[in-house]
């Protein structure tokens, strides 16, 4: 992991397509900026966890589902 030290207004780059800017820093928050090709993904890990775990338990539900199904009721 690489960790840095930014200020305002400063800008990280990832490769030559994807650059982050700090925008705002806060009362603890801080706000960054994310600039990438439309073709690359970015989302918040909290969200991404969130849809995993609403997926297993939908997997669960469909699979409890079919056992019922197949017992006949």
């Amino acid at each position: 992991m690489l960790i840095l030290t930014r200020k305002q207004g400063e800008k990280i780059k990832i490769g030559e397509n994807i650059e982050i800017t700090i925008l705002d820093i806060s009362q603890g928050n801080i706000k960054i900026g994310i600039e990438a090709p439309k073709n690359i993904k970015v989302i918040r890990s909290e969200l991404l966890d969130e849809v995993k775990n609403q997926n297993i338990i939908s997997i669960e539900n469909i699979e409890m589902l079919i056992g019922k199904i197949k017992k006949g009721g």
